[in-house]
């Protein structure tokens, strides 16, 4: 058994060090082949330009001298052939892997002392080809001792050639300490591509370890720990994976908290109204009576658990960018429409104390629904005839929607905890029936990038303060 994901290909290649690993290594093959091959190319040029170049200084050498002073006699050396061979020897010494060989009348005459591999003029194919030459040669013959390179010019005396002058170049010994220069650079690039080979497996080590860490963190991760995260270090495209990967569990681990607290507090709230809705219709009684005082109890049972999983619904789905429909809401006008809905909820005097002027990105009911759960919060623990009172403004940059009520007020240490799900104040004051009212209403405030604010005191009445921004992030408006 492994702990291969489903899916995944196994193998000695599946891993991407391994891949990577092998195609740096065809890479500095190739590379190291191709630098070979082309120092070996460049090193042959070389060296049949330099036994070129030998060959026709030679000749010319020889030729020059040939028509110049007899440096013992000071006069022309006329046609006196063997002197001139004699003093250019005197003068020359040949390169390494060369030999000068010399004729005169059809016999091998002089020749430079240089050890060679073979003895040029002891070949009779050889003697006889360049004994008699009356025109210059440039050939390649094979001998004993590999290819040579030659080239053969006839030296006259007069009016009958009476001499010929070889100089011949062992291609082969010269080739031989090319191929050592090149078995050099074939060892210097095998030295690299083991180097370099062993830094790619380092640096591949380097670059995927944090990968490892990304999958072994993942491979760690249940649907009942979302917790654990992955260290982050450097600024590099690996750190921001670790980093985009922390974001998304953080979004995971948002979405199932959020998930279980729905299920939690819907499971919690749901089994009253359940229960109270089975113990009535286990004892339904036949009475016609008594049988519609039941079923009206249970519609209202049904109602209250309708309303309770819209508002949870609703809850779900606030930290979710579809929440809000935005548009563009004049505070002048949404004001006195939500003064006159609260007016409906129940006989109090209920006064528009203030209605701000200006523009916000915001979605309408939303904000009405809001501050509509303010006013039914007010409505709730206030009694007929008493004051609430309702306003807005817009300064600084934002919104302010409020409701004040002449209430018993809520101990400063009540007024956090009264945000949360299914909470009560100490004095029993709780929203919308089910304790989800002010969460609902905070949810809201936080969707627009804003914030609900609590000023109150016991047997003092409270204000509630919805504050927005009037303009939303540009990614938020384009939703």
């Amino acid at each position: 058994m492994t702990d291969q994901p489903p899916g995944v290909r196994s193998g000695p290649l599946s891993s991407i060090r391994l891949r990577l690993l092998a195609w740096f290594f065809v890479l500095l093959t190739l590379a190291g082949a191709v630098s070979v091959l082309v120092v070996r190319q460049v090193l042959l040029n070389g060296m049949a330009e330099r036994i070129d170049r030998e060959l026709v200084q030679e000749t010319r050498e020889l030729r020059r001298l040939a028509g110049g002073i007899d440096p013992e006699t000071g006069e022309p050396f006329g046609g006196r052939v063997r002197q001139v061979f004699r003093t250019f020897f005197q003068r020359n010494i040949p390169s390494r892997n060369e030999a000068l060989i010399t004729f005169v009348d059809g016999e091998p005459y002089l020749r430079s002392r240089r050890v060679v591999p073979y003895r040029l003029d002891k070949d009779p194919g050889l003697v006889a080809r360049w004994a008699g030459l009356t025109q210059s040669d440039r050939g390649t013959v094979d001998t004993p001792a590999g290819a040579v390179e030659y080239l053969a010019v006839p030296v006259d005396a007069g009016a009958e050639t009476q001499g010929v002058f070889v100089v011949a170049f062992f291609r082969d010994l010269e080739q031989s300490e090319t191929d050592s220069a090149i078995a050099g650079a074939a060892g210097t690039g095998v030295f690299v591509l083991i180097v370099g080979s062993l830094l790619a497996w380092r640096l591949a080590e380097m670059i995927l370890g944090p990968v490892r860490k990304v999958r072994r963190t993942a491979r760690s991760i249940s649907e009942t720990d979302l917790t654990r995260r992955i260290d982050v270090e450097g600024k590099d495209e690996i750190s921001e994976l670790a980093a985009t990967f922390n974001e998304m569990l953080d979004r995971l681990e948002t979405a199932f908290t959020a998930q279980k607290r729905f299920i939690d507090d819907a499971s919690h709230e749901l089994r009253t109204p359940i229960t109270v809705i089975r113990g009535h219709l286990e004892t339904l009684e036949a009475d016609p009576d008594d049988r519609a005082r039941t079923i009206e109890l249970l519609l209202d049972e049904l109602d209250r658990m309708g309303r309770l999983v819209d508002d949870l619904v609703l809850l779900a789905r606030s930290e979710r960018p579809d929440l809000l429909d935005l548009d563009l809401v004049q505070v002048e006008t949404i004001t006195p429409e939500i003064h006159a809905k609260a007016s409906g909820l129940g006989a109090r005097d209920w006064v528009l104390v203030e209605s701000g002027t200006g523009t916000v990105v915001a979605d309408r009911q939303r904000i009405t629904q809001a501050v509509m759960q303010l006013a039914q919060n007010a409505y709730q623990h206030t009694k007929e005839g008493d004051l609430i009172e309702l306003g807005s403004a817009v300064s600084n940059g934002h919104a302010r929607f409020w409701v004040r009520d002449t209430g018993p007020g809520i101990a400063p240490s009540d007024q956090e905890r009264i945000f949360r799900r299914f909470s009560r104040a100490g004095s029993g004051r709780r929203l919308g029936g089910a304790g989800l009212g002010l969460s609902i209403v905070r949810a809201i405030a936080t969707a627009h990038h804003g914030t609900v604010k609590v000023d109150s005191r016991p047997g003092r009445g409270s204000t509630f303060e919805v504050v927005i921004p009037v303009d939303q992030p540009a990614d938020e408006r384009e939703l």
